[in-house]
């Protein structure tokens, strides 16, 4: 499993399958958490594997550690 997160849009991904081909999520699903600025979302393939999960307002969710120890998109850095 690996994560990314771009802090521009505050969003993160946890990659569940460790590389997803462009096209393999094929359904998506989002969880009621009762948030009102974010949102978490699973990914599942065409088997109905879940394969990732994409968190939006990801800065509210998840510790600030564990952003800090996410991939970044090219040209951005840690905190």
């Amino acid at each position: 499993m690996r994560m990314t997160f771009d802090p521009d849009a505050d969003a993160a991904y946890i990659y569940v399958k460790d590389q997803l081909a462009f096209g393999e999520v094929k359904e998506t699903h989002i969880c009621d958490v009762q948030a009102q600025e974010g949102a978490i979302i699973l990914g599942f393939d065409k088997a109905g594997h879940l394969v990732g999960v994409e968190i939006l307002g990801a800065g509210k969710f998840l510790h600030p550690d564990v952003l800090a120890a996410a991939e970044r998109p090219s040209g951005q850095s840690p905190p």
